[in-house]
């Protein structure tokens, strides 16, 4: 969800300086709502008309689909090949001009190759080192953050320097109209909370994001937690503490985007409802361990990033919070919020 959504200023920035491209995306399905709604239809053309921000697919022309989780797991190896097969037709009968591989991964440059007939366009120092091998186009980056390298790499297939500009995300009337209704409900400004995280190394600690959602609630905020599948756990210790004015969202991912347009405030660790409310321009505060907020941080909106100084850039699957972590307490949470919330009256007291 992150990678989609670093990659996705810089495709947006392709699209509006060159309209008539016919620009495609390959995807895990699960992520399909980060680029169509369910009223999209199966291909757009926009050299037909302008693109707009509030379209059911407003970047890209047409989405292709890589199940490669799904693949993983499953023992009928003859299927999962079928479709490899199918898909890998698919993007050669397209004879794409150029593949962009925005991810570094070698997973990612192997798809990748199969629809570049012509170019495969990656970074000098991808994720994984493997990738450089597939690529016949290497660009070395020169900017720290995953965001702005998106940009050095499009640029490299545009020919010219690209304008910054905020992500176009896709416009689902259901899901619009589901977080409508959650709103009217609600009688003050909500905060996003996500205690969940990739791997445990980067969750803070539950007890403390219950302790900030509590001091949320008296303060007259509405907390709606977000977690992923197998973390309902989660959310249950949050709304234990803040009783009456905590939510668990049970909702798709159109509908997150929808919430996420609506809230006043993200709180979260490096996970992909941070980047999404970034995306979409909310203020957020940003909990940091062993990942670098330099590198994959809060970008584009008002933020407030928390990082212990001990923090060491580390991506081991470790289980238990990082030490660094365990340092940042709650009451420096909610001085972040206070900050972004009530700006002004943050300058007074300084």
């Amino acid at each position: 969800m992150g990678d989609i959504l670093h990659g996705l200023p810089a495709i947006t920035a392709l699209r509006k300086a060159h309209p008539s491209w016919g620009i495609d995306w390959l995807v895990e399905p699960r992520w399909r709502a980060l680029l169509e709604a369910d009223n999209a239809p199966e291909r757009v053309d926009h050299r037909l008309s302008t693109p707009q921000s509030n379209s059911p697919r407003p970047v890209v022309d047409h989405l292709y689909f890589a199940a490669t989780k799904a693949w993983r797991k499953r023992e009928r190896w003859r299927e999962t090949l079928a479709e490899i097969r199918t898909l890998r037709s698919a993007l050669h009968e397209a004879n794409y001009d150029a593949v962009l591989d925005l991810q570094g991964g070698i997973r990612s440059a192997i798809l990748g190759k199969m629809g570049a007939q012509h170019r495969l366009v990656g970074s000098a120092t991808p994720r994984e080192k493997g990738a450089s091998l597939l690529y016949t186009d290497t660009i070395f980056t020169r900017q720290p953050h995953v965001i702005e390298q998106a940009y050095e790499l499009a640029e490299a297939i545009a020919g010219d320097e690209l304008e910054p500009t905020a992500p176009w995300l896709p416009w689902d009337e259901a899901a619009e109209g589901w977080a409508e209704a959650l709103f009217a409900q609600l009688d003050g400004p909500a905060v996003l909370i996500n205690p969940g995280a990739g791997w445990g190394a980067k969750r803070w600690p539950i007890e403390r994001y219950a302790v900030v959602a509590e001091e949320l609630a008296r303060q007259g905020m509405h907390i709606l937690i977000n977690t992923g599948p197998g973390e309902e756990a989660l959310a249950e210790a949050i709304t234990s503490r803040a009783a009456g004015r905590a939510h668990a969202l049970n909702c798709t991912l159109a509908q997150l985007i929808a919430t996420s347009r609506r809230i006043a405030l993200a709180i979260a660790g490096d996970t992909g409802p941070l980047h999404l409310a970034c995306a979409l321009g909310k203020p957020v505060v940003g909990i940091f361990g062993p990942t670098d907020p330099s590198r994959n941080g809060p970008y584009g909106s008002p933020f407030e990033v928390l990082r212990s100084p001990i923090s060491q850039r580390d991506h081991r699957r470790l289980h238990d919070p990082e030490a660094g972590l365990l340092t940042i307490e709650p009451e420096a949470v909610l001085h972040a919020t206070h900050t972004l919330l009530y700006p002004d009256t943050v300058s007074k007291e300084l």
